[in-house]
């Protein structure tokens, strides 16, 4: 199990749930379109939102952002370890910044000791497409070993002045050399780790590619707080997150539909009728498990952990709860009876 640290109220890591985070594409110095946007974040479902702090002028903003904010804010810093500072001043919750180029040692120290006077924790931000010089030619590229080096040597140095309330991040463009990263990083230390596919792209490939690096890592057990960087608006990024904690199993929002591929003994039309099901489900925040089989005689015993479900035969089909039988009905009657049911739980 990993450490844990407190993000203005969520806890990240040590068993804490997976929260979610997403970023903000608003300037951070209008903070009236930046808490808009804040705000249908956390209305989507996100637990923490980081903002870009590119000058001083949105460090600046950051107390005005925090006042006005439902969720923690997290300062995306880069170059300018002064901007850290300033956005710890202001009052932030979490500091970002990347170990390629924040500067010298003694300001990694300054953002330290700023950070750990007020209790906010920092991300090591590691990122493929940064990575120092002398380790892109030690390592011949940005490699897994290569991102874990230079997060082990931020670490270090954060380590030297006593802070250790630390994310890390490895994040890459490439599934496979991210979650081999990861693997590495949870195999040597226990900080918590921040999971993510970076410049995943438009939504249609980059909630694939996040689902099978983070999905793929949170199976393993590894990661504590995840981010799914889509070419979209944000709150795209917050629904993929959801769907894919949904899918595997760690977060429990409303319904969850199971349905067959379908085959040869499919009798009844149950792709559309699957498809149906799914819209309906929509209107319904019940935790449950709803199945629509195309075969009476395996859906109901394939379909058992269901709490509800269709079974379809030829021209009917037949109603299930938590794998028995419940009625017989023609089939243009089994969303409407299956809706019915749905509502008697």
């Amino acid at each position: 199990m990993t450490r844990q640290i407190d993000v203005g109220g969520v806890l990240v890591g040590g068993g804490a749930p997976i929260s979610i985070q997403s970023m903000t594409n608003t300037p951070t110095h209008d903070v009236e379109a930046t808490l808009r946007q804040i705000r249908m974040l956390s209305a989507a479902g996100c637990d923490i939102v980081r903002v870009a702090v590119p000058d001083m002028r949105a460090a600046k903003a950051v107390g005005a952002l925090k006042a006005g904010s439902p969720v923690p804010l997290v300062a995306d810093i880069h170059f300018d370890h002064r901007l850290a500072l300033e956005a710890a001043a202001q009052g932030i919750d979490k500091i970002r910044i990347n170990p390629g180029n924040i500067g010298a040692p003694e300001r990694v120290a300054e953002v330290a000791c700023a950070c750990k006077e007020r209790g906010i924790p920092i991300r090591v931000g590691v990122n493929g497409g940064s990575l120092e010089k002398e380790l892109l030619a030690k390592y011949g590229g940005p490699t897994p070993e290569a991102m874990v080096d230079s997060a082990l040597g931020q670490i270090r140095s954060l380590e030297r002045y006593g802070f250790h309330d630390i994310c890390v991040s490895l994040k890459t463009s490439s599934v496979s050399t991210t979650m081999r990263a990861y693997r590495l990083m949870a195999e040597r230390y226990d900080y918590p780790l921040h999971l993510g596919v970076t410049e995943a792209g438009t939504p249609e490939l980059g909630e694939l590619k996040s689902a099978a690096g983070i999905g793929g890592l949170l199976a393993l057990g590894i990661g504590d707080t995840i981010r799914v960087t889509l070419t979209a608006d944000p709150v795209e990024e917050v629904i993929a997150a959801r769907k894919l904690l949904k899918a595997i199993g760690l977060r429990r929002e409303g319904p969850e539909l199971i349905a067959c591929p379908t085959c040869g003994r499919t009798k009844i039309n149950l792709i559309p009728m699957a498809r149906q099901v799914e819209e309906l489900l929509k209107d319904v925040d019940k935790p449950i498990t709803v199945a629509v089989m195309g075969c009476v005689v395996n859906g109901p015993g394939e379909a058992s952990h269901a709490d509800v479900g269709i079974a379809g035969g030829c021209g009917e089909g037949v109603l299930f709860k938590h794998g028995q039988i419940v009625s017989k009905v023609p089939e243009d009657r089994l969303v409407p009876e299956l809706m019915k049911l749905i509502e008697t739980l």
